[in-house]
């Protein structure tokens, strides 16, 4: 039986907004500099990739910016072919991604293909239905929980505090 392999990779803001707070003062109190709450316009955030399976979870890698094709290829070379190494152990198994353009582009598609990677085809527009979407969900919540005040940081690190 082949084992299906889940990746995708989801942007994390590890400075949050204003979060829709407001401050009552009075005319008064205008200058007083405790009135006033620190906010961003522009949240920093880091892309954060990783895989999983029945078989266990693969590596995760982050990074500042965001994806193209190129950087994706490299992110699967670097570490989506170890992460299925080592949970698969050489037995097959079918690759499931979204079809987000990094993803579909014709260098990927053609990447996949040399490598004899199978690709689940997957329903456009449809993330929810995969599974590791659930776990960058629990992460972010956890993240926003802690509400890091630093200007780049791991997310993951700041889970861990």
């Amino acid at each position: 039986m082949e084992c299906g392999k889940m990746e995708d990779e989801s942007r994390f803001e590890v400075l949050f907004g204003n979060l829709g707070r407001h401050v009552i003062r009075n005319k008064e109190d205008k200058d007083n500099p405790s009135c006033y709450q620190r906010s961003v316009q522009k949240p920093a955030s880091l892309m954060v990739w990783g895989c999983m399976s029945a078989c266990g979870m693969g590596s995760l890698h982050v990074w500042k910016g965001s994806i193209n094709a190129e950087k994706y290829i490299q992110v699967l070379e670097q570490h989506m072919l170890p992460s299925r190494r080592h949970l698969f152990q050489g037995r097959p198994c079918i690759f499931q991604q979204d079809n987000s353009r990094p993803h579909s582009a014709s260098i990927t598609t053609s990447w996949l293909r040399r490598r004899r990677i199978r690709v689940l085809k997957w329903p456009v527009c449809s993330p929810d239905l995969s599974p590791i979407e659930n776990i960058w969900r629990i992460i972010k919540r956890k993240v926003r929980q802690r509400r890091p005040n630093c200007t780049f940081c791991h997310p993951l690190t700041c889970m861990s505090k």
